[in-house]
């Protein structure tokens, strides 16, 4: 062999082992911050939020739950507005009762109906993850913002209770 064919199969060897590194390499993804509703969130319970309003009040929560159904519970009450034409609340199930479906209806929980829209395929018995601001205990009973809503796990309809 010649010094030109050696340095030309170098040269192949080189760019194939460059090319390789390359193609196995994961690509760089920018690090995705959580947002400023989601980093602050206190992780809890429906159950602790209704037991204890105040400790919650202006505060970011980040609860799990059962999704009960869409609702008007609340709306357009003076003392916590939110108005039926821009909102929709939900009720979520008791967490202590599992032997049957409460709603949990001392929280009012409400969505943007924008945001609503988005998840009008829930199903009572579905579970989501909700992080929203309590704004408000009115009546004693806490009142929250849905910032977000996540579907954790979709029932299957064979699941439902009958």
């Amino acid at each position: 062999m010649n010094k030109k064919t050696i340095l030309s199969i170098s040269f192949v060897v080189m760019m194939s082992i460059g090319l390789v590194q390359f193609a196995t390499s994961a690509p760089s993804q920018p690090v995705k911050k959580p947002s400023a509703h989601t980093a602050n969130a206190i992780n809890t319970t429906s159950l602790n939020i209704v037991n204890n309003p105040s400790k919650y009040l202006n505060k970011t929560i980040k609860m799990q739950a059962t999704f009960d159904k869409f609702s008007t519970l609340g709306l357009d009450y003076k003392k916590a507005l939110r108005p039926s034409d821009k909102y929709i609340g939900i009720l979520i199930q008791r967490d202590d009762v599992m032997d049957h479906d409460i709603p949990l209806s001392e929280m009012k929980i409400f969505l943007k109906k924008e945001m609503a829209e988005k998840h009008i395929d829930l199903e009572t018995g579905d579970k989501i993850e909700i992080t929203g601001k309590v704004f408000s205990t009115a009546l004693n009973d806490p009142w929250l913002d849905v910032e977000n809503l996540t579907v954790i796990k979709k029932i299957k309809k064979d699941d439902k209770k009958q």
